[in-house]
């Protein structure tokens, strides 16, 4: 058992915990390094392993990509709901995945329900069909494909280092 077993979460709950606190007095500075040593110590075995990021060019373009899906999600949610919720047709939508990395899948997940209009609803429990609920759409296939193409995808690619 290592005695710093996450140093990089430790350094940031201790200045989450100088943040929340508004000082940095010594007093708090060492509860700081205090409770940002022992949770992650005490939460190491509920942490999952983090995968190297093999294109941080290609994950920065993403995450761009991702800001941008969800501010015109917003804007498409927003006319929707001021619109006739007759007109709304809510479906729910079954993505098979070909993630296996248990940190990827988390990530697909929460870019999901991050984006308005979509909410991850459920994970077989083998991990090989993620089940959405969308707010509208009249194809969910069309659903699924996009999912794949536009997130799952590239993240393959950016945590997918190859030999060659």
């Amino acid at each position: 058992m290592k005695i710093l077993p996450h140093p990089l979460l430790t350094i940031f709950l201790t200045l989450l915990w100088l943040l929340l606190n508004n000082t940095v007095a010594f007093g708090q500075l060492l509860l700081g390094l205090f409770l940002g040593w022992v949770i992650p110590l005490l939460a190491g075995r509920f942490l999952l392993k983090v995968p190297p990021v093999c294109k941080p060019f290609k994950l920065c373009l993403f995450l761009l990509l991702i800001l941008y899906d969800i501010v015109v999600a917003n804007l498409h949610v927003a006319r929707l709901v001021l619109g006739s919720p007759r007109k709304l047709r809510p479906a729910f939508v079954e993505v098979p995945m070909d993630i296996e990395d248990e940190f990827i899948l988390t990530i697909l997940t929460s870019i999901a329900s991050l984006t308005p209009g979509t909410v991850s609803a459920g994970l077989s429990t083998d991990h090989r069909t993620l089940l959405l609920h969308v707010l509208d759409t009249d194809k969910p296939q069309d659903v699924a494909e996009e999912l794949k193409t536009r997130y799952e995808a590239p993240l393959l690619e950016i945590f997918r280092c190859s030999s060659t």
